[in-house]
């Protein structure tokens, strides 16, 4: 699995610096409708120019054993054991791979104010679908303001009941039939690794985070990440997992460049 959502504002910021005459859509319009859609930046003297932009290419490492997947017990639904995949459900709350670690969440912590006050974009909503009885991604992100599509693949109904803990954020908690239609819900407050139950299946589990810059990634299975578009200068970025938190580093961003980044996590 490869998440790779830094780069895709780059587009907007070139639409919004050719078109800074023209009226753009309010605010306060549903993210659902937005595709791509660019706004002048909050503060244009801190705009960055699109000449400078660079990157971040990224790696991370997991030193020490982690625990094995085992295999859950999905015996109290058999549907489950008959919706495709659902023969093969193993935890996930460590997905390693010759030391490699997936599913980590990566943003900008701290960094110039350009990369805060880039021109937000939106394009689809991020799929979060349930098959075999688990939620696929495991580990989700979007910029605040931006929608994640919940669907049900499953011949059995389920659950979505996030449990954020930011200050104004609602918890969802709707049920889909089986194989019913999606349901798409807006994030609009900046948090990392939100949980994600179904209240009928209590094995089930993933996590939604939420970025305020439209850099962020999630590691794929070798536990790489890029980001791509970043304003020149000095950023502390964060990476977070699940069971082993949260970690920062600090990189330097040179225009046109590309900065390397790599976090290490200890097996607990």
């Amino acid at each position: 699995m490869r998440m790779k959502h830094g780069g895709i504002f780059v587009a907007a910021v070139v639409v919004a610096l050719g078109v800074a005459g023209c009226k753009s859509k309010p605010a306060d319009t549903p993210a659902s409708t937005i595709e791509m859609q660019a706004y002048p930046a909050a503060d244009q003297s801190v705009a960055p120019d699109i000449a400078t932009l660079g990157s971040v290419d990224g790696v991370v490492k997991l030193t020490g054993k982690a625990p094995a997947s085992v295999k859950i017990d999905m015996t109290m639904d058999p549907a489950c054991g008959m919706s495709p995949g659902g023969d093969s459900n193993m935890s996930e709350q460590y997905a390693v791979h010759n030391g490699d670690l997936a599913n980590v969440f990566i943003y900008v912590k701290d960094g110039p104010k350009g990369a805060f006050t880039m021109p937000p974009s939106f394009g689809p909503a991020v799929v979060m679908d349930q098959k075999g009885c688990r939620y696929t991604p495991h580990v989700i992100a979007l910029r605040k303001g931006g929608s994640v599509e919940f669907r049900n693949s499953d011949i059995t109904m389920h659950n979505i009941h996030t449990m954020p803990t930011a200050p104004g954020s609602s918890s969802i908690d709707i049920s889909q039939s089986p194989k019913g239609e999606s349901q798409t819900k807006q994030f609009n407050q900046v948090e990392t690794m939100i949980p994600v139950r179904c209240n009928n299946h209590p094995w089930m589990n993933a996590f939604i985070n939420v970025s305020e810059t439209p850099f962020y990634a999630v590691t794929d299975a070798d536990g790489k990440f890029s980001l791509k578009g970043l304003p020149a200068g000095d950023y502390t970025l964060a990476a977070v997992h699940e069971k082993l938190g949260e970690q920062t580093i600090k990189v330097t961003v040179k225009a046109l460049g590309t900065a390397d980044a790599k976090f290490t996590f200890a097996a607990k």
